[in-house]
């Protein structure tokens, strides 16, 4: 089963396949994800890399995570899954 690392720090500049390149030499790298702003479409300078294994996964983490990529010092380390909040719920209570 894959497992999803958060890649933080990147550069802005950062793209995909170049993320890609950099985990594939610890082992298959199932997908990566840049997340870019909804309005400007720039980089928010983090991103999702899924690897094949918990094994790569570990080795991954272990051999990028404080490491320079592009000029910025990664951070590395396995991604949680974060709530989703309602969007419909947003008045917190008020009738307005």
């Amino acid at each position: 089963m894959a497992k999803k690392l958060y890649v933080g720090n990147l550069s802005y500049q950062t793209y995909e396949e170049s993320l890609k390149n950099l985990f594939a030499s610890f082992g298959n790298v199932e997908s990566v994800k840049i997340i870019t702003d909804r309005n400007t479409g720039y980089s928010k300078g983090f991103g999702f890399v899924e690897m094949s294994t918990d094994e790569e996964a570990a080795a991954a983490i272990a051999g990028t995570n404080g490491t320079e990529f592009e000029g910025r010092a990664l951070r590395v380390n396995e991604a949680e899954d974060k709530p989703r909040e309602d969007r419909g719920s947003r008045n917190n209570g008020s009738r307005w």
